[in-house]
């Protein structure tokens, strides 16, 4: 218990980063608050997928000309995540390497359209991957033979999905994957075996309640302002303690929300990130911290992969999965290894 309210402490001695006093929205380090000539740029972009309005941000690089042949990257973000948040910092980050990069908001979620809100379902998540490859792909500029991908938690297990069907990905990475249809039918590290059938029956029960005129049940809700320490300090896992403070205090951003709606667990639980998973043929990098509790999915996806012309699991010290989000120390790392990774395949 020590060590958690220690976290805490120190969480609370971090930064906080409030969306409303970014002309973007932006909630992390050193992010853009206007377009400078000469530095990295931000641009909002809408575009229509499957019928849906996407809300995403692109950046360019310094010195960017639109008749240029840039590499690019799509960064698809956390489980309830925004693209103001670590997809953005990431995007940002890569920009500033010479790459045009895109962070998109999921269909059903954050600014992006689409009904219900906070239906989380792996064909829809894989859908926004191809969707934002399919936007940069005609983006002035972009070089479409040299398009990679970024895949930050969930977003990481959908961009390994994309990936195994999708050869325009000539470059596959993950930062902290978390396996989405794993966790949400055994639980996290296994804890909700037990129950799987009694939840997919409750998952059932939630769509018809829909077809018959009901509410939409949601699942996984946070009421984040009455989160106290306290409370905090309890939760037993670093990645959900964590979770709590980046999300629900340091990077803060209102269409950020754990909320999916229940009847998206008939399609999370039988699905699985690492089924097939030896389709993906792009060399494939992924990267984790050697101290999050999340580890055991990275290290189960690259031990399957064995399709990948080149693969490689790369551990970041000292890091928890969250932590690989903002550190500054952690960021610099996985940032290091990216600049190779991508450097060396787009």
């Amino acid at each position: 218990m020590a060590a958690m309210a220690m976290g805490v402490a120190m969480a609370a001695a971090s930064p906080v980063f409030a969306a409303q006093e970014n002309p973007f929205g932006l909630v992390y380090a050193n992010a853009i608050k206007e377009n400078v000539p000469g530095k990295v740029q931000i641009h909002p972009v809408n575009y229509e997928l499957n019928g849906i309005k996407i809300a995403a941000n692109v950046y360019t690089p310094p010195q960017y000309k639109a008749d240029g042949k840039y590499p690019a990257i799509v960064v698809a973000h956390p489980n309830g995540g925004v693209k103001e948040q670590v997809a953005g910092e990431y995007a940002q980050r890569l920009a500033g390497e010479g790459y045009v990069t895109i962070a998109a908001d999921a269909a059903f979620q954050g600014a992006s359209g689409g009904e219900p809100r906070h239906t989380d379902k792996p064909y829809y998540r894989t859908e926004d991957i191809r969707g934002m490859v399919d936007f940069i792909s005609t983006y002035p500029g972009v070089d479409a033979d040299r398009i990679g991908v970024l895949g930050i938690c969930g977003g990481g297990g959908y961009t390994l999905n994309a990936a195994k069907s999708d050869k325009r990905l000539k470059a596959v990475a993950t930062l902290s994957m978390f396996n989405s249809g794993k966790v949400r039918r055994d639980g996290f590290m296994e804890s909700q075996l037990s129950t799987i059938q009694d939840r997919l029956k409750q998952a059932a029960e939630a769509r018809e309640k829909r077809v018959r005129g009901g509410e939409i049940e949601l699942s996984g809700n946070v009421d984040f302002d009455a989160l106290t320490d306290e409370k905090i300090a309890k939760i037993p896992t670093d990645l959900y303690r964590e979770g709590m403070i980046y999300y629900g205090r340091t990077h803060r951003h209102p269409n950020s929300t754990f909320a999916y709606t229940t009847e998206s667990l008939l399609d999370l639980m039988p699905w699985d990130a690492t089924d097939q998973i030896e389709l993906i043929s792009a060399p494939l990098l992924m990267m984790a911290g050697d101290k999050a509790d999340t580890l055991y999915m990275t290290e189960e996806a690259i031990g399957k992969a064995t399709g990948a012309k080149q693969r490689e699991l790369f551990l970041i010290p000292g890091a928890t999965h969250i932590q690989t989000y903002y550190v500054p120390e952690y960021v610099d790392t996985a940032m290091g290894k990216l600049k190779e990774f991508y450097g060396k395949n787009l």
